[in-house]
């Protein structure tokens, strides 16, 4: 595949794109890309004031665009459901959402609903987001729930005999990874299940490589400035693997798309090596149960059909 550019976004005339941690990094230019090529942009942030600073230095970028804030925590399961109430009042359909946002190794701390915040957040409340707003969008053609996740996914495992990280001292990254492989697990999952369904939607799923975002503010100085620069690149191009998986044309449902160089650090997307446990079926029904019982989401959709040697 040649080298995959923002260029090659076709027209998103009438499309609607709800982009949660719209306001900065990967997400800002993930919006922006989309507003460029004429989609309706809702940029879904936990502070509405970074919401509108970021979104008018996208209506200078994009004079015109049509560009909504609206407020959404993913950290507190009860504002993911007056978020999930408020947008569907205001659109009727929703073509693309981008499961972007997310915490990066922060202190141990918990959400409003007492999980470990990670998890909490990166895995939950995406996972009862998508649930919420999913019937917006199985009759809309060509439809795409895209899952951000992390390279930190792929050498991590999940414990689902501490899921919120209680075991002491606090392992921050592992609980970051966990919640990324999580993300991870829930795409491949929800893409088997779409797949089993008259649904018009599909799940597939990204990782920016290495990037310098908003994402690494809880990291120290040495990661930050030493470590981070060397082996990132800039948000506009960790954005890519993103943009691609959203409105590709060859994209096709349950696939993961990352930066083509060393260690899918960097380059131009392509297809990207998938974790054993993000394929694992078993696992996927096992997190799923656990997405719907710690969130209160039922989607409607049932797990697909296990086969099972003879």
């Amino acid at each position: 595949m040649k080298n995959w550019t923002e260029n090659e976004i076709p027209n998103q005339a009438e499309r609607v794109a709800l982009i949660t941690g719209a306001n900065s990094g990967i997400g800002f230019e993930t919006a922006r890309a989309l507003a460029q090529k004429g989609a309706t942009i809702i940029m879904a942030c936990r502070s509405t004031a970074r919401g509108q600073e970021a979104r008018q230095q996208l209506l200078q970028l994009v004079p015109g665009a049509e560009v909504m804030v609206m407020e959404l925590d993913l950290s507190d399961l009860e504002s993911v459901r007056r978020f999930a109430t408020a947008f569907q009042r205001a659109y009727a359909k929703l073509d693309l959402l981008i499961n972007n946002a997310g915490v990066m190794i922060p202190p141990y701390t918990q959400t409003k609903q007492g999980h470990e915040l990670q998890f909490g957040t990166n895995y939950l409340g995406h996972f009862a987001l998508t649930g919420l707003l999913l019937p917006l969008m199985r009759e809309v053609e060509n439809s795409r729930i895209v899952t951000v996740s992390s390279l930190a996914g792929n050498t991590a495992t999940i414990d689902f005999d501490d899921l919120h990280s209680t075991a002491k001292p606090y392992k921050k990254w592992d609980a970051y990874g966990q919640s990324k492989l999580a993300e991870l697990v829930f795409s491949f999952e929800l893409a088997r299940r779409l797949a089993a369904s008259p649904a018009k939607t599909i799940a597939v799923s990204a990782h920016p490589g290495g990037s310098n975002t908003n994402l690494q503010r809880t990291t120290g100085f040495f990661l930050k400035h030493v470590v981070f620069p060397l082996l990132s690149h800039a948000p506009d191009k960790a954005a890519l693997p993103s943009l691609l998986a959203a409105v590709a044309p060859m994209v096709t449902n349950g696939t993961y798309w990352g930066p083509s160089g060393f260690n899918e650090l960097k380059g131009a997307p392509h297809l990207a090596k998938v974790p054993a446990a993000a394929q694992d079926a078993l696992i996927g029904q096992r997190l799923w149960q656990v997405g719907e019982e710690l969130t209160g989401v039922a989607f409607d959709l049932q797990p697909a059909e296990r086969t099972v040697a003879a």
